[in-house]
Order: structure tokens, then C-alpha cells, then sequence
């Protein structure tokens, strides 16, 4: 009864075989689609479109997950020439992120993080101090 449900039999479960690189495919298929779970709630909670940092570390630990099954599990050319070079973007996009990050500035009155190139607070109206980088 249980091999008619899908349960363990000759080391399927499900109807699928299970082996370390099988595994390591579906862990990178959850890591990848939870980056959705992640934008959306993200999304949610500031009522405006955001992809956080966290959608590119996902996407990025997912695609290497999906290339590693592909180049050693799998080893099917299609499979690894669609994850091959789609790492490339998400590296990129953590460095912008964190650029941009790095450029916003802190109220010295309320402490608020202040959009890059701010004059003045946009929470408690203070006068932010001058960028120390644009001075030459």
C-alpha cells in the first residue's frame, strides 16, 4: 500500500530516485523560488515595489545550487548553458545594492537613513552635513 502512495521503495520516493546531486537540485529549485516569497513580503510590508538584498543573495546561492546539479548531477549541456552565466546580473545587483547603501546618510537629529544626495532630513527637517567625498 505505501509503494502504490509514493512512499520509500528501492530508494524512490515519490516516484522520483533520490541521490546527493538530486537533492542538490531541489534544495536550488526551493532556494530560488523562496526569492519570490521574500520580494513579496518585502513588498507587502512598505506598500511600494522592493527587491532587498536578500532576492539577490537567493537568486545567486539558488543558480549556483541549479548550475552545481547540472554540471555534476545532470550533466546535460542545456541545463548548464541556462545557469552557466545567469549569476553574472545578481553579483552585479548586490554591488549596486550595496553602493547605494553605502551612500545613504544618517539625520545627526533624529538618526533617519536619508536618501543618497539629500540636503535635508526628510523625517525632522534638519540640515544633513555635506558630503565629504563631493568636495573634490
Amino acid at each position: 500500500m505505501i509503494d502504490r502512495l509514493g512512499g520509500f521503495t528501492d530508494g524512490r520516493f515519490f516516484w522520483i530516485e533520490w541521490h546527493f546531486w538530486k537533492v542538490i537540485g531541489w534544495l536550488g529549485n526551493l532556494v530560488f523560488t523562496s526569492r519570490f516569497i521574500i520580494q513579496w513580503i518585502a513588498t507587502e510590508k512598505k506598500k511600494r515595489v522592493v527587491v532587498p538584498s536578500a532576492f539577490w543573495w537567493l537568486s545567486l546561492v539558488g543558480t549556483l545550487l541549479l548550475l552545481s546539479y547540472a554540471l555534476f548531477g545532470k550533466k546535460d549541456s542545456v541545463f548548464i548553458f541556462a545557469y552557466a552565466f545567469s549569476w553574472i546580473p545578481y553579483i552585479r545587483n548586490l554591488v549596486i545594492h550595496r553602493r547605494h547603501k553605502k551612500a545613504h546618510t544618517a539625520c545627526p537629529a533624529c538618526a533617519n537613513v536619508c536618501a543618497p544626495e539629500s540636503n535635508f532630513c526628510s523625517a525632522c527637517g534638519a540640515k544633513l552635513p555635506e558630503d565629504s567625498t563631493s568636495a573634490g
